[in-house]
């Protein structure tokens, strides 16, 4: 059961993947549209809530990229450092969406500056920690990201909905 004084700061949905297809910039008259993609690994959804302070950052990245989420050829679940395995970091306001009538409402999210500070810096801990370990930089995975702010555009492939919430 969650417990209920705990104050949520930040949720992230974490997503195991075969491959990932996210548009990063949308098309306009100048030029077509890009996108990034990863291959065998995860995929990390982010929204950061009113409160959010940088200290939950370094708590977030060693938490995503340590759990034991990727399945080997095994059948075994081990990090996506471990895998070793691409990651893609996605934005995702909506996460912090509550219901209420017929519509969603987004008062417990972070303003957009401080969201867009909070992400860059998560996304920049990730890369570091990630290029820190040997076994995932000499794999030549990579680490993609989301365009905060932007709407993310994604084609996902998986071998199985193995999707989880975690909380900060």
């Amino acid at each position: 059961m969650a417990d209920k004084d705990k104050v949520v700061t930040a949720r992230a949905v974490v997503q195991q993947c075969l491959y990932a297809k996210l548009q990063v910039k949308p098309s306009s008259e100048e030029s077509p549209a890009e996108w990034v993609e990863i291959h065998r690994g995860m995929v990390i959804y982010v929204c950061f809530f009113k409160g959010a302070q940088e200290e939950i950052i370094p708590k977030m990245v060693s938490t995503l990229l340590n759990v034991r989420l990727c399945e080997t050829d095994e059948g075994k679940h081990v990090s996506v450092l471990d895998l070793p395995g691409d990651v893609l970091i996605i934005p995702q306001a909506t996460l912090g969406g509550k219901v209420k009538g017929r519509g969603v409402q987004y008062h417990a999210n972070v303003s957009k500056e401080q969201g867009l500070d909070l992400y860059t810096q998560l996304v920049a801990q990730c890369q570091q920690q990630l290029s820190g370990s040997a076994t995932w930089a000499e794999a030549a995975t990579v680490l993609h990201h989301g365009t905060y702010g932007n709407r993310q555009v994604l084609q996902l492939d998986t071998n199985g909905p193995y999707t989880h919430l975690v909380e900060f």
